[in-house]
Order: C-alpha cells, then structure tokens, then sequence
C-alpha cells in the first residue's frame, strides 16, 4: 500500500528530506485502497522525458472538500510511482507557490479546490507567471470556483477562471446519467474512453469565460441522447448554444492546462477508464505527453493538418509594425491565424503608450496576456536588436522572456555575447534565433555558414532565424540555405519575391521567385520544425492585409496537400 506524502512548502524549498504520512490516508477505507490498486493503469502513455514532479494542491477554504480528493491523492500518487511517469507533493500550505518553492515542481494539480485559496498578491503571480513560462496546470470539478469568495462562488481572482477555462459549480445531481460527445475524437488523452462514453457524476455547466475560442474541447454532454430534464437542478444551467464541455485543454502561454468536472464522487478514482484518463492528462500538464491545444472554435482543416505536421504559422509583427501589437493581434485573429511574434519597438496599445519592451510592468504584461487569451492566440517569437554580453543584464531580457511566454528571442547579439547567451538559453529553456540581414547589416549572420560557425560548440538552442527575404535579395537560395542549416535553423520568416535583386519587393506567397512550395516540402523532408513559420510582409506596410491574407491561403493550401 502506498501513502502520499505531505511536505510543507519551506521543506521542499531546503530539500529536507523528512517526509510525512499524508493524514488523508485515514480517511481512504482498506477496501477503497485495494479499489484503487486494482484499477490503476500498468503502464504510463508516455516515456518520461527527465524525472518529473507533481504539486497536489488540497486547500478548501469555507468549504469542507469533496471526499473525492484523498481518492484523488492516492491514485495519483500510487500510479506515479507504480508507472515510473512521476513523483507527488501533496500539500495545503499556500506557501509552496513561492517562486523559489514552485520552481521545483512540473505541473500543479488543484484537487478539486473551493474558496478563496490565497489572496497574496505575490504567489498569486508566482503562479501565472509558472504556468506561463511553460509549467503545467490541472483542475478536476470544483477547481472553477478556486479564487472565489465561498459560499457564493463571487470572482477574486478573474485571471485564474480565464487560465483554466471556466468558471461557475452549477448541477444537476450528484449521479446524473450524461452520454458523451467526443469533439475531438482522435485527441490523444480521449484514447481510453473512446468511442463511446455514458457516465454518473456531478457535471458542472459553465456560464462564465468557457469559450471554444480559448480553449481545446475534448468532450461534452451530448445533449440529443442525454435526459437534459434529469432532477433536481441547482443554479442556471442552460447555455443558449447548448454546449456543454466536460473536459479541455489549452495553452496559456507556454503552459500546458487540462480541466475536467468528472472528480465529484470518489468512485471516479476506482475507474479504470478514468484513471488511465487521468494518467494521460497528468503527463500532457508534466509535459511528457505531446497533444493539440489549438482552441476548437479554429480548427479548420488547414489547421488540422498543420497539427499534423507539426506546423506553425504566425503573423511576424514586422508586417504591421505601423499599428499597436494589440491592433496586429486583432488582425492575426481575423485571418484566422493561432500564432504571433513580437517586436521591440512596436506600441504596444493605444491605452499603453510603450514599446513592448523589457521595461513594462506587470500590470501591463497581464494587460498583453489577457489580449492575447481574447483573440486565441499564442505569442511564440519576440525580436530584440541585442542580447548584452554582461549576464546581469541579459538575465533581465530572459526574464522578461519568460514572462511572456516565448519558445524564441529573434537577435543579432555579438558572438561574445553567445557564451552567456547559451547558458541562459539552457536555464531558461528559450531558444536564440541568429537574425539576418544583408552582409553590411549583418556580417556574422547573413550567410548560413556564418550561423553555423558560431553555432560551433554551443547547445542546439542557438541557431537561426532565418530572414529569407534578405538571403534572396543576398543571392542565397532558400532551398540551399535550409539544407545547410538543417536543425539549427529554428526559426524561419518566410517572404516571396518579385525578383532575385537586391531590390526584390514581397508579394503574395506563391506568385513570385522563392518557390515557397518546394521550400515547405523540403523543410517536411528534413523534418524542420522551426518555432513558428513567420508570416512577415514587409512591403505596402499601410495596406497589405489583402495580401497577408494570400499567403496565409496559400500556406494553407499546401498544408493540405502535405499533409495528405
């Protein structure tokens, strides 16, 4: 028999090795234990890419917690040791989301959490900053109401409800019968319940903030073979699109989130099925698990097969460096497209008269995140001139970095910069893109063989951002440049040409001199995956959204057809 372990937050920060019996355990019955050992999974989905480690967050305040949450904190932790997949801290000490305790952890589980968990200002953005940066986040039933004044469920903290997707506790009773929709059938944490599903438990309806533009549906109620008048009801419970989710995911910034209502009754950890469910959602949060988090409101088929092919196409702000981030961010969404990059010296918004630099507040950088939660996209790339050698001064532009949420800086720093560059690349897990622009703007980067030169001896999250427009107007053929680079090219901003001069001018992907078609096929051939494939128009700056918009059709266009 296996006991979770409870260490206080300070315990885990100075790595004391105490351990303690979690005292839930008394609560579990010796029947309910054999339960849960029998169904547990043998085997985790997923090869853990390094040792990983799960934060179990068990607090209620002004509520008296689900009995489902000690069967939660057994199962979950028996199975992670049973698969090898992951070790479990279980705690209800708010102190452990301190920046210098929570940074130990992969993924935060809040078990089924009520009330109003913690008010501090600063853990609450330790937090979201965690999650952010690139850590997991997992919710189970009443997680929707964490951060909510209880009883009453009044909002405290709204950026906690958008993070997760939802908000709201209402029900019908506790072992209402629901049938199953599955809106992504092939979604790989849907593997163990498929095809077809019915089951008994509390299924919350959410009111507020759930939107399939935020987030990815994995199932829902299917509301043409479910009894919808199945009594009593507690609260309002109809949504006027009559769409019902019961499970997600999504990104919010680089951080993987999974929320699902099934967690009320405590036969739920006693289910086979579920657990296996369960088992695969804790390893996407731990980020072992690879699944899609594009929301469902845009999934179209260009994206789908994008999905498959491990594409990722985004509107580089270059191409509307005249207008607000906030204004290129809405443009972004109208084309349809998930992903953006930014820029150092574009305005950010009307309202925030500043460059998006590392100089904003906090205040303004949730302002950005939340921009960007409304229109369903993700910020994948940032373009900064330099990247100073002086570590104290770099630290700052990677921390920064990691507050936005960046997989990529894009810079043209000097190589003696790329000593401590690369070591803070390693910290922090983002990437540099060696920028290019012609060889007099560009000397050590507007060549291919310059990159790799000083790629030499250095980690593979150096390497290139390769500005195609500029190797084109330098008589560098894509095609050859990329075959050159291989893996070190990590990011790409694609453009196409009227001519091969140096006075070459953008027009619509497809109708110019790059061969952008063979130039993606190779890239799928050479199995490149650069960070985003950047959509930078850099021509008619005060009018080109018509011819964005052409390229974004043809990208698509042969995304398809690759894909086939």
């Amino acid at each position: 028999m296996l006991s979770p372990i409870r260490i206080p937050a300070l315990v885990c920060v100075c790595l004391v090795i105490s351990q303690l019996a979690f005292p839930a355990q008394s609560n579990l019955k010796p029947a309910d234990i054999e339960a849960i050992e029998k169904a547990l999974p043998a085997k985790a989905p997923a090869q853990p890419l390094k040792p990983r480690k799960l934060l179990i967050f068990t607090l209620n305040v002004n509520y008296g917690g689900h009995p489902s949450i000690y069967h939660a904190n057994y199962a979950f932790t028996a199975v992670g040791k049973k698969t090898g997949a992951f070790e479990t801290i279980v705690s209800d000490d708010p102190s452990v989301f301190r920046p210098e305790s929570i940074k130990q952890f992969d993924a935060v589980f809040f078990n089924n959490n009520v009330g109003n968990l913690f008010t501090d200002p600063l853990l609450r953005q330790s937090l979201v900053e965690f999650v952010y940066a690139g850590g997991g986040l997992m919710g189970v039933h009443g997680t929707t109401v964490a951060f909510t004044k209880w009883p009453g469920a009044v909002e405290d903290w709204p950026e906690f409800g958008i993070m997760l997707g939802a908000r709201g506790a209402n029900h019908k009773k506790s072992d209402e019968l629901v049938v199953f929709k599955f809106d992504d059938p092939g979604h790989p944490l849907n593997a163990p319940l498929g095809p077809s599903f019915e089951y008994r438990d509390e299924f919350f309806r959410y009111q507020d903030v759930f939107s399939r533009n935020r987030v990815r549906v994995l199932f829902s109620i299917d509301t043409a073979k479910t009894d919808m008048n199945q009594q009593p009801s507690f609260g309002s419970l109809t949504r006027k699109d009559n769409d019902y989710p019961l499970a997600w995911v999504r990104n919010y910034g680089r951080g993987r989130v999974f929320h699902c209502t099934i967690a009320h009754n405590p036969y739920v950890f006693r289910d086979p099925k579920m657990l296996s469910f369960y088992l695969g959602a804790i390893q996407f949060v731990l980020g072992d698990l690879s699944a899609p988090t594009t929301p469902s409101a845009k999934l179209t088929p260009a994206i789908l097969a994008q999905e498959r092919l491990d594409w990722r196409l985004g509107i580089e702000a270059y191409t509307f460096h005249k207008f607000t981030f906030f204004e290129m961010v809405d443009e972004a969404a109208k084309l349809g497209v998930p992903y953006v990059g930014a820029l150092s010296f574009q305005k950010v918004s009307k309202d925030i008269d500043k460059n998006f630099d590392p100089g904003l507040s906090d205040d303004e950088l949730k302002a950005i995140r939340l921009k960007l939660d409304s229109a369903g996209l993700r910020l994948l790339t940032y373009y900064i001139q330099d990247i100073p050698a002086d570590e104290a001064a770099a630290r700052k532009i990677f921390e920064f970095g990691r507050k936005i949420g960046i997989e990529t800086f894009m810079s043209e720093p000097s190589p003696a910069a790329l000593d401590t560059i690369d070591k803070l690349c390693n910290e922090y897990n983002i990437n540099v893109a060696l920028h290019n622009h012609d060889q007099r703007a560009s000397p050590n980067t507007w060549h291919p063989r310059e990159v790799l030169k000083l790629c030499q001896g250095r980690s593979k999250h150096i390497g290139a951002c390769a500005d195609i427009g500029y190797w084109m107007r330098s008589g560098i053929d894509p095609i050859e440049g990329i075959r050159l680079l291989k893996d070190r090219l990590i990011t790409i901003q694609m453009h196409d040409l009227n001519e091969l001069t140096k006075d070459g001018h953008d027009v619509p992907w497809g109708t110019g001199r790059a061969r952008l078609d063979q130039l993606l096929r190779e890239m799928n051939a050479l199995h490149i995956r650069p960070t985003m494939f950047g959509l930078e128009y850099s021509y008619d700056f005060d009018n080109n959204s018509a011819q964005v918009g052409q390229c974004v059709e043809f990208f698509n266009k042969v995304s398809l057809d690759v894909a086939k």
